[in-house]
């Protein structure tokens, strides 16, 4: 049976999210399991919360590794923190290593901006990637967060947007895809981002 396993880590909203897959016609599993996610056919890391706390439950559970293995040939996808947790560093409250996915470091937002950043953004997409496959410039999409990615390389930053500074939105390299905004919570733009995701599946 083809399914997306969606990380159970403690950390996130896991429903809205497993909601918003099964809308879209996605069979999709809520697991902690290493195993079952190495069974899945892609895989779907939520995240909402601190990235310290949140690599140390990734890391102590193994799920880290499955992630990473997993991600050599077939499609992950992070969500907010889960998007941030692919980098290779945080520096929330404290520095830590993340899953080195994509070289960089997830920063506090330098902007005169009110923080946290939450509401509904425009993206733009300076390099294709098929998880925007059909979704035109200037699309709208909801962000809550405060701190937010600088990758190292320029040509895995999918989408930005402006909230006073540029903001890394998306991110890929190879098979595993980051979005800093929600999804599930982005209305018929973030649903067609979910169909995208599904159909990379092998």
């Amino acid at each position: 049976m083809s399914y997306t396993a969606i990380v159970d880590y403690g950390v996130g909203n896991l429903k809205s999210v497993s909601n918003a897959l099964t809308y879209v016609g996605l069979d999709n599993r809520i697991t902690g399991d290493p195993q079952e996610l190495e069974r899945a056919n892609s895989i779907l890391l939520p995240g909402v919360g601190a990235f310290p706390d949140a690599a140390r439950k990734l890391r102590q559970t193994g799920l880290d590794q499955a992630i990473l293995r997993m991600g050599q040939d077939k499609p992950v996808l992070g969500i907010c923190l889960g998007m941030q947790l692919l980098f290779a560093q945080g520096e929330e409250g404290e520095t830590c290593s993340g899953l080195g996915v994509i070289p960089g470091t997830v920063q506090r937002m330098e902007t005169d901006y009110k923080l946290p950043h939450i509401g509904w953004n425009s993206l733009s997409f300076p390099n294709p990637s098929p998880l925007f496959r059909g979704l035109n410039e200037g699309a709208w999409v909801y962000f809550v967060h405060s701190f937010s990615g600088r990758a190292a390389n320029p040509s895995q930053v999918i989408a930005t947007t402006d909230y006073g500074m540029e903001v890394v939105a998306a991110v890929q390299n190879g098979n595993f895809f980051g979005t800093q905004f929600h999804p599930e919570k982005s209305g018929d733009v973030g649903l067609e981002i979910l169909k995208n995701f599904g159909a990379m599946n092998p």
